[in-house]
């Protein structure tokens, strides 16, 4: 079986779809195998091996050859790392890339629904299980602190500069600059730069992952509530900037600092509550990695990937 069971909509339809109603989203692309994940995210190495981990353990890891059949094998880490036990005993949302010539992983460590986090870093030659070495603490926040050092996503723009975003609820998305050298905060600037919250109602937006395309800087979250198997209420939604901190905005204009975005996934049908979402680029075009609760399968989260379409200046799942 090829990628191109992904492309279940044909291109042309993509523009008579309307975000919003529950037949303008996709299911996900065909995947097999050990599909059984929460917050993936996921990268292809130069020698076409898809290398995905996700939250839970020591980072569970699956990978494949072909973005259809997936398998699983160790954790990211043999043995967790000690500072870890000061936060929770598992570790979140991880974040791969490949920057400064080596595969980087920045993830959080936290307990449900407390924002006393911390968000690690650890770095690899290969990617592979067992090869990561931590680095250690890179950004806290405490049961003071009006933010929360989770959800880790590092960006790295055209003029070299590298910036981490992160956050979840309380005054919602956070961004800070990061020192290459180190990847941790730049000790030249310190600024925590706010990028979407929610002043009024819920609070509920988190997992942010920041790709530039067409000029502009785009900022996807999940929002609602995760978790809850069916009764779960995630969505993706997106905004986009002519800088990357921001501020940014929707597609109506309404700015992310103001309960904005634009949907690019929600529930429908047997896909419940999509979210804990990354973004790929691939060599058919970007892809939006995600997971979702599995309707007919008692809620069970499952692994969601669909291609991206940008051609209206605001990405499609198809």
């Amino acid at each position: 079986m090829k990628r191109t069971a992904l492309l279940a909509v044909p291109a042309a339809l993509l523009l008579a779809l309307v975000p919003g109603t529950a037949s303008a989203y996709p299911n996900p692309g065909t995947v097999t195998g050990s599909t059984v994940v929460h917050d993936p995210t996921m990268i292809r190495t130069s020698g076409g091996r898809y290398l995905l981990y996700a939250t839970g353990g020591g980072l569970g890891y699956r990978t494949s050859t072909d973005r259809i059949s997936f398998t699983a094998g160790a954790d990211a880490f043999t043995t967790k790392p000690a500072w870890w036990s000061s936060y929770a005993t598992e570790a979140w949302a991880p974040d791969i890339s490949y920057a400064g010539g080596k595969y980087l992983m920045y993830y959080a460590v936290s307990k449900f629904g407390e924002n006393t986090s911390a968000i690690g870093l650890a770095g690899s030659s290969t990617g592979l299980p067992g090869s990561w070495t931590d680095y250690g603490v890179v950004y806290t926040s405490t049961s003071s602190s009006d933010y929360n050092a989770i959800d880790p996503n590092l960006f790295v723009d055209d003029d070299g500069k590298w910036w981490l975003s992160f956050g979840s609820w309380w005054t919602g998305i956070k961004m800070i600059r990061i020192d290459p050298a180190t990847g941790k905060q730049y000790a030249g600037d310190t600024k925590r730069y706010s990028l979407a919250a929610r002043p009024t109602g819920s609070k509920a937006v988190e997992a942010p992952y920041i790709v530039k395309r067409n000029g502009y800087y785009y900022l996807f979250a999940s929002y609602d509530v995760c978790c809850q198997g069916t009764s779960s209420t995630y969505k993706v939604k997106v905004g986009r900037a002519t800088s990357v901190t921001g501020p940014y905005y929707d597609k109506n204009g309404v700015a992310m600092t103001n309960n904005g975005g634009t949907p690019v996934l929600e529930s429908h049908g047997n896909v419940i509550g999509p979210g804990g979402q990354s973004i790929t680029h691939d060599t058919d075009g970007d892809l939006i990695v995600y997971h979702y609760y599995d309707g007919s399968a008692n809620g069970t989260p499952k692994l969601g990937i669909n291609l991206l379409n940008w051609s209206s200046g605001w990405p499609v799942a198809y």
